[in-house]
């Protein structure tokens, strides 16, 4: 089992980041949905969620995913997700995500344009 970390930042005024590394699931999801909140109570109005470093994602994890949409398009914001293992896009790409989430392949691809 790989060991799960969320780290949380403001790349600069109205921009968030999440980096999300290991398994994203029940037990975990909580921290994520933590650090997701507190980007956005902290004015963040743009939010790239990087899970490049993620090895497995359940449904809960996607619901927080969900949820962070809806609290940003209430503020006019935007979700952006770095997804690159192929589990995640895996995933991403079953449950039709893929077509509502705006998903690119790097980081920098995610930030062009905010």
């Amino acid at each position: 089992m790989t060991d799960f970390s969320s780290e949380r930042s403001m790349v600069h005024d109205g921009l968030g980041l999440i980096k999300l590394t290991g398994e994203v699931d029940l037990y975990t999801a909580p921290r994520f949905k933590d650090d997701l909140v507190a980007l956005i109570e902290d004015d963040a109005v743009d939010v790239v969620i990087d899970l490049s470093g993620v090895t497995f994602i359940d449904s809960t994890a996607l619901g927080v995913i969900i949820s962070g949409v809806k609290r940003l398009h209430e503020r006019d914001g935007r979700l952006r997700i770095v997804a690159a293992s192929r589990p995640v896009v895996r995933i991403l790409d079953i449950t039709g995500l893929d077509k509502v989430l705006t998903v690119f392949d790097t980081s920098e691809a995610a930030f062009a344009g905010l």
